[in-house]
């Protein structure tokens, strides 16, 4: 009798603690709620700035008054190509919009507004936040080579005028049929020399051809998110990785393996560096570098020496297409000077569920990938049925910050910004 009173006393007690435990563990778990149907870290929240803007919005950059400047994907009409947003709070309004070709480069640095087409980069002369003349735009590089696939052209110009931009690959593995069931690859790649890296122009200087500029890196099948990390003063890109291992190469790798494999990497790059496409892939389970299967490879022979490592590796077929380094204060410190990768999600991973669609944050620690990334940002898909079916009702893309600290996450498929922002 006395245990069972002793229970009843103490039940109220129990009830309490417990109640005061879930929601401490609550608080510490992503949720949903009203942010934009996002699922995001607790203390976070999100709006929708922007909804439906036609064309779908890619690359995104934050003037320094914090109106928003963004790329139209796929311009259809009399649409413009390039939109500059007003923010207030949570919400955003087009301000104007200019220029009439579609692509996929956005970048704001020196006083310029820098947009890229598949084929040319533009730049515009800003007044503060305002382009002088949106009518007129500078062509700063023409004949940038777009062969059929991977035509976009990311953009970046660093601190010393130099404008970098990617040039991806027209095929999956240089293969002489490509994309065929056991057709060989190319010994010493023909295309290596065009395409397939990351090249350096000037970034003031007008009409440069594509063959004025420098191969600054090479072996990188196709890069769309790229962001200079200013704790190393180095350029980082991410690599969109090879695809079909097991159409390919049957004998060596099964469905899983293929959905799995190879890594979408995380590159730190200086001059001169070979991250070895089409000859061998980075495997993210083995942790090395493996001899691609047209080159010989078995899924375990490992790679020639002479390439590069990447500093981080991501599961395959995410499709990496945005990268910011966080450089403000509003976040709290674990985030600071980490990266923040915009994964656009997987086509390719049947029949296994499709993967990706989300943000994902990786810590960083004196310039360099230090501990283990984490989904930030999720169901910008929906549900997990649209992601596992790969029918998403938004796919990230671009990434910017925005003065505040805050960042933005742009959607090419409906043309939906969001923003992101610390609350607590």
């Amino acid at each position: 009798m006395k245990s069972k009173k002793l229970f009843t006393l103490l039940l109220p007690v129990v009830a309490v603690a417990g109640f005061i435990v879930f929601n401490a563990l609550k608080n510490d778990l992503p949720t949903k709620d009203d942010n934009a149907g996002l699922i995001i870290p607790a203390g976070f929240s999100a709006s929708m700035i922007i909804d439906a803007v036609p064309g779908g919005v890619r690359e995104i950059a934050t003037a320094p008054n914090g109106d928003l400047y963004g790329k139209i994907y796929r311009v259809r009409g009399a649409q413009k190509g390039i939109i500059q947003l007003h923010v207030e709070g949570d919400k955003a309004t087009i301000k104007n919009s200019f220029g009439t070709y579609s692509g996929s480069g956005m970048y704001i640095k020196n006083g310029y507004l820098y947009a890229s087409t598949d084929k040319e980069v533009y730049r515009y002369k800003m007044n503060g936040s305002e382009v002088v003349n949106p009518n007129e735009a500078e062509k700063i590089v023409s004949g940038l080579l777009a062969l059929g696939d991977h035509q976009a052209k990311a953009i970046l110009v660093d601190d010393n005028n130099n404008l970098y931009v990617n040039i991806g690959s027209n095929t999956n593995s240089c293969q002489e049929k490509n994309r065929i069931l056991h057709s060989k690859g190319i010994q010493g790649c023909p295309i290596l020399d065009s395409v397939a890296g990351i090249w350096k122009f000037s970034a003031s200087k007008s009409n440069q051809q594509y063959k004025d500029g420098i191969r600054y890196a090479t072996g990188l099948r196709n890069v769309v998110g790229m962001d200079w990390n200013k704790q190393d003063n180095q350029l980082f890109v991410m690599q969109h990785g090879r695809d079909q291992l097991n159409t390919i190469a049957p004998e060596f790798y099964d469905a899983k393996q293929n959905a799995e494999l190879p890594a979408e990497c995380m590159y730190a790059l200086k001059q001169g560096d070979n991250a070895g496409w089409p000859y061998m892939y980075y495997d993210q389970i083995q942790h090395k570098q493996i001899l691609a299967p047209e080159y010989g490879g078995d899924g375990k022979k490992p790679a020639a020496p002479g390439f590069i490592d990447p500093v981080a590796a991501y599961p395959g077929h995410m499709a990496p297409n945005g990268l910011l380094f966080y450089t403000g204060t509003q976040f709290p410190e674990k985030y600071r000077s980490g990266a923040f990768i915009a994964f656009h999600g997987s086509w390719n991973r049947a029949p296994e569920p499709q993967k990706g669609f989300f943000v994902v944050f990786q810590p960083f620690k004196n310039g360099k990938p230090d501990g283990q990334w984490e989904v930030f940002a999720d169901n910008f898909s929906g549900s997990k049925e649209k992601t596992e079916a790969g029918h998403p009702d938004h796919r990230p893309c671009g990434l910017a910050m925005a003065t505040d600290g805050s960042i933005y996450v742009s959607d090419d498929t409906k043309g939906t910004i969001y923003k992101i922002s610390y609350k607590k």
